[in-house]
Formats: C-alpha cells, sequence, structure tokens
C-alpha cells in the first residue's frame, strides 16, 4: 500500500506540474511572458517539495529519477514504476488543457499546446546541448540538496528556483523541456512536429540527468570537506 501511495503521488505531482507549468504558457504566454512561465514552474515544484516529498520524494521528472537511480537510492522496479507514473500524470495534464483549448475557449498563446521544439530559435544540434545543460543543474540541484541534513527545510526552495531558472534560459528556444514526461504529454496531443521532435526532449534530459548523478558524489564530497575544515560556532577556519 505504501508503494501505490508513492506512485500515486508521482501520478498526481507530475500531473499538477504539467497542468500549472504548461497551463501558465498555454493561458499567458504573450500577456505574462517568460518570466510568468519560469514562475509558475517554479512556485509549484515548491509546492509539491512540501506536499508530496515526504511521501515519494517529489521526483515529478523522469530525468530526477534517472539521478536517483544511478545514485543507489531507488530499485529498479521502483524507478519504472515512478516512470509510468509520471508519464501518465503528464498525458492526464495536457489532456486537460488540450480540452480546454478544444472545448473550453481557452485560447492557446503559445500555438501548439505549450510543446517544446526547435527550429525557430535554435537547431537540433543547439537544443540537444541545452537540454543537458539545463537539466544538469536541476538534478544535480535536486541530488544535492535533497542529501543534505543541514537546513532540510529549504530545500524545496532551492528546487523550485532552479527549476524557474532553467525556464527563464529555456522558455524562449526550446520551451525548456528539462523534464521527459513534461515533453511528451503535450505533444501527443499536438503530434506533428511536437511529435516527430519529442525524442531530443526525451534523450537529452535524461542525458543530462544521469551526469547530474555522477557529478553528485563530487559535490557533495566537497562539501563535506569544507564544513569538516571550518569551525561551524565561529564560522571561520578551524
Amino acid at each position: 500500500m505504501s508503494d501505490f501511495r508513492r506512485y500515486a503521488a508521482e501520478l498526481l505531482g507530475t500531473l499538477l506540474l504539467v497542468f500549472f507549468g504548461v497551463g501558465s504558457a498555454v493561458a499567458a504566454r504573450i500577456q505574462g511572458g517568460v518570466v510568468v512561465v519560469a514562475l509558475a514552474f517554479g512556485f509549484v515544484m515548491v509546492a509539491l517539495v512540501y506536499t508530496i516529498g515526504p511521501l515519494s520524494g517529489s521526483h515529478v521528472n523522469p530525468a530526477v529519477t534517472l539521478g536517483v537511480l544511478l545514485s543507489g537510492k531507488i530499485s529498479v522496479i521502483g524507478a519504472v514504476a515512478y516512470w509510468i507514473a509520471q508519464f501518465v500524470g503528464a498525458t492526464v495534464a495536457a489532456f486537460v488543457l488540450w480540452a480546454l483549448t478544444r472545448w473550453g475557449d481557452v485560447a492557446d498563446q503559445t500555438g501548439a499546446l505549450g510543446t517544446n521544439g526547435y527550429g525557430a530559435h535554435i537547431n537540433r544540434g543547439g537544443a540537444a546541448v541545452l537540454e543537458v545543460i539545463l537539466t544538469f543543474l536541476f538534478v544535480l540541484v535536486v541530488l544535492v540538496v535533497t542529501s543534505r541534513s543541514e537546513n532540510p527545510g529549504t530545500a524545496g526552495l532551492a528546487i523550485g528556483l532552479a527549476l524557474a531558472v532553467t525556464q527563464l534560459v529555456g522558455v524562449t528556444l526550446t520551451g525548456g523541456a528539462v523534464n521527459p514526461a513534461r515533453a511528451f504529454g503535450p505533444a501527443v496531443f499536438e503530434g506533428g512536429v511536437a511529435l516527430r521532435q519529442l525524442w531530443v526532449f526525451i534523450v537529452f534530459p535524461l542525458l543530462g540527468g544521469a551526469l547530474a548523478a555522477l557529478v553528485a558524489p563530487m559535490v557533495m564530497g566537497a562539501q563535506r570537506h569544507y564544513w569538516g575544515g571550518h569551525d561551524k560556532s565561529v564560522g571561520r577556519p578551524s
């Protein structure tokens, strides 16, 4: 039962992330601009970390789950179940957004259901590099801040800010996927070019997550060395 609750939390969390994040682009990309979309993704991520984080870890992103898997903190079976839940949640959210634009008189300000893509402002190679870098940053922050014992209450804020930063850079260029499930859901309903380009926004965010898992132990080791060489009571080298 506890496993089912974790999987359900990941499904619901990914659904909410995609609905509010992509929904902000669909409903307010023109009036609100990139900043509004970035803040929507960041704020909902903060809320999810504090809401479902204690239950499932609030991965809500297959790239994060891959990073956690490679870090040895989740089983293969658990990771696969998380991935299924995340893709299902993103697809349900995208369906609701698609339905609102088709039958709810919601004007799609992205013109493509908030899908990720390349060609207008960046080519395929650039999109691949960008998605690796953006996802690397995000997953690295997740892995590092959730492993630290000091100030654990600030982890959600750091994770949300990291996601917002990736969107500030990525929204105009590729839509800022950083999350294969987020890319998958809208592309399924938009079809066409978005669906043909989808593989880029699945493969390269996963690569970024894998690289983050390789680098995270070095960062955490450096942090332990740094704090270990200081007298925390006075904040000066011991």
